[in-house]
């Protein structure tokens, strides 16, 4: 049975800790608190350390470890992506300010390991999403990367993310 570990990364308010706990199969540690900064009009909590849960599909284990959003907590970052095997990129499609930021977030996790990632597009299913083509482009996300459409409440469609993440997994070990 092969594990991976899969770093799920994104701007603020992306989804990531939606994502994890969608999919997981155990409960998720989680390390939200009480937004104390100009974003807690966005929303109640946000992750400053960390999110990990996991799950197995098709006989694959996957350890997901979520990253904080806010670029205060980015320190964590390096330390979150010691040997991962993958990574996520989850982007707000309905916030396309905030797709810069995940470019950046693609160079950064970029450098720290080359390993396979995806580009996610999350909450698709709202009226104000940015089509996938506009999120490549905002996230100068190259060809060769794949973006996909996401609802981060929604199991099947966590599951065909990770599905997608295994593929290039498998793909990288053949090379």
């Amino acid at each position: 049975m092969s594990i991976y570990k899969v770093v799920v990364t994104g701007p603020f308010n992306s989804g990531k800790t939606e994502f994890i706990r969608t999919i997981s199969d155990i409960p998720v540690v989680s390390t939200e608190k009480h937004i104390t900064t100009e974003d807690r009009g966005i929303k109640a909590e946000t992750t400053v350390a960390m999110d990990f849960g996991r799950t197995v599909i098709d006989g694959v284990t996957l350890n997901l470890f979520g990253t904080p959003g806010q670029t205060r907590f980015n320190f964590m970052w390096d330390i979150l992506s010691k040997e991962m095997n993958a990574f996520i990129v989850l982007v707000d499609s309905t916030d396309a300010p905030s797709f810069p930021e995940a470019a950046e977030l693609i160079e950064q996790f970029s450098s720290f390991h080359n390993v396979p990632y995806l580009v996610v597009s999350n909450k698709t299913d709202l009226d104000s999403a940015a089509s996938l083509a506009e999120v490549r482009r905002g996230t100068r996300a190259g060809s060769d990367v794949t973006v996909m459409p996401c609802v981060a409440t929604q199991k099947s469609s966590v599951r065909q993310v990770l599905l997608q993440v295994i593929e290039l997994l498998r793909k990288a070990e053949v090379k």
